[in-house]
């Protein structure tokens, strides 16, 4: 056999094919659905998959009020954010935010998913969370998509 035949291929910028994915979150536990579109923006589920390079995909997720939570996580949750100003950490619960801005959630849970560096930013920008059935990316002919499939 000869060595120089197997060489590991890495994937370049040009080369990738990028799709769009519509999933429904209606009745999804947050952190399962997060994590399987985790993988999805960073390109984890293509052969092609390269860690220094955006493969990912682009992913709608409508109807984010109807997300799930197991447990008593809806009023333990908590989420913590500070101003910077002598005072200014603000404490919000998971039922609070679900109220107020409900795509926020799975934001959050996707973003902490991420890689936290330039590439993870770019990743993140692919992802389109959606209150409701509707999207406006509808040009883009995304394909349904069971989570139930992906491992």
């Amino acid at each position: 056999m000869d060595a120089l035949s197997y060489k590991t291929q890495s994937a370049k910028k040009q080369e990738v094919q990028r799709q769009w994915y519509v999933i429904d979150a209606t009745d999804q536990v947050l952190g399962r659905l997060a994590s399987k579109v985790a993988k999805i923006l960073r390109g984890k589920h293509k052969p092609i998959y390269t860690p220094h390079v955006d493969t990912g995909d682009h992913v709608i997720i409508i109807n984010a009020e109807k997300i799930r939570l197991t447990g008593n996580k809806w009023t333990d949750k908590q989420y913590v954010r500070y101003s910077g100003y002598p005072g200014g950490q603000r404490i919000q619960s998971a039922k609070e935010i679900l109220q107020k801005h409900p795509e926020r959630l799975i934001e959050m849970a996707i973003r902490g998913m991420l890689p936290k560096n330039r590439l993870g930013r770019q990743m993140f920008k692919k992802l389109h969370v959606y209150v409701g059935a509707e999207h406006p990316h509808e040009a883009q002919k995304p394909q349904p998509l069971n989570l139930n499939e992906i491992k």
